[in-house]
């Protein structure tokens, strides 16, 4: 029986810009100007935990997860970076890497629910997708 195909959830779609696939994973940047704020999300049907991946996979994933926040930390120069996989409202398998600085809206606190999402600057967000896809090797 063929394996189902992935898509991904309509929330993370309405949510986020898509930048690329790395070999797992389908990179997102979300659409709030507050935080630097990438998705990673393995392209992987009824993947809901990272222990839903093989063994191979969830090491193709931290790969991935790594390759990405050190693209980040450099293009941002961030003084932290918070990296999770929560899944509370969207049950597709997705790792939310965020840069932060002392100085945000939320810090220290997470970035969920403390400011109304803010809408990038067109111009903006296209020279921060370039960057990133120039160092995670997408382009």
């Amino acid at each position: 029986m063929p394996e189902p195909a992935w898509s991904l959830h309509s929330r993370l779609k309405e949510d986020t810009i898509d930048i690329g696939d790395l070999p797992l994973s389908k990179v997102l940047v979300i659409k709030d100007a507050h935080y630097p704020w990438l998705l990673l999300v393995p392209r992987r049907p009824d993947a809901v935990e990272i222990i839903d991946l093989d063994e191979v996979q969830q090491a193709q994933l931290m790969t991935e997860i790594s390759r990405v926040s050190r693209a980040l930390k450099e293009i941002t120069k961030c003084d932290k970076l918070n990296v999770a996989a929560l899944g509370n409202l969207v049950p597709q398998l997705h790792v939310h890497i965020i840069a932060r600085r002392t100085s945000d809206a939320a810090w220290p606190r997470p970035v969920w629910g403390v400011m109304q999402p803010l809408a990038h600057d067109a111009t903006e967000v296209q020279n921060f997708i370039s960057a990133l896809r120039r160092k995670i090797w997408l382009g």
